[in-house]
């Protein structure tokens, strides 16, 4: 079972992310469900329906904005980093905090390695689900890397020469 840093723990991991190409078939009534945007715009209604929890997962090319108007329905929406280079889902988490006023569970999945971390907290994601190479009680060290943060943020609004 993969271990995942949630709140500044390390836990098990208890939801099922489905891949891209996933189809409605077959879906449990009852697991914990990931499901990729598609299918979520595809079987929205039916998803909602379901007995298991409910989360979205946006890949690095799909925006926040597809489901600002339903960020209530979703426990979970993970973001997904394809590559640890490409940061557009840092944009993603900041809307989806600051606009649309998420306040579930926002992980972030993928390519997620320890020198993220930090920063991707700081866009308003509480949840990492790390590459599988990565040993997670070693990352969430990293959230206590700075002490100091100067510039606002999602989880600092003011920046270091207002609060003083």
């Amino acid at each position: 079972m993969q271990r995942i840093i949630k709140n500044n723990e390390v836990v098990d991991e208890t939801w099922h992310l489905l891949p891209k190409d996933a189809t409605f078939d077959g879906i449990s009534n009852c697991d914990d469900l990931i499901v990729p945007l598609s299918l979520w715009r595809e079987h929205g209604h039916a998803l909602k329906a379901r007995d298991g929890g409910l989360g979205v997962w946006l890949d690095a090319d799909e925006e926040a904005e597809e489901i600002g108007a339903d960020v209530q329905h979703f426990q979970v929406i993970a973001l997904n980093f394809p590559a640890f280079t490409d940061g557009r889902n840092y944009s993603n988490a900041r809307l989806l905090r600051d606009r649309y006023a998420y306040k579930g569970e926002l992980r972030a999945v993928g390519d997620v390695l320890r020198d993220q971390l930090f920063y991707l907290r700081r866009c308003g994601f509480d949840a990492f689900a790390l590459r599988a190479d990565k040993d997670p009680y070693e990352a969430l060290e990293s959230l206590k890397d700075f002490s100091v943060r100067y510039q606002a943020a999602t989880d600092e609004p003011l920046p270091l020469f207002r609060r003083r």
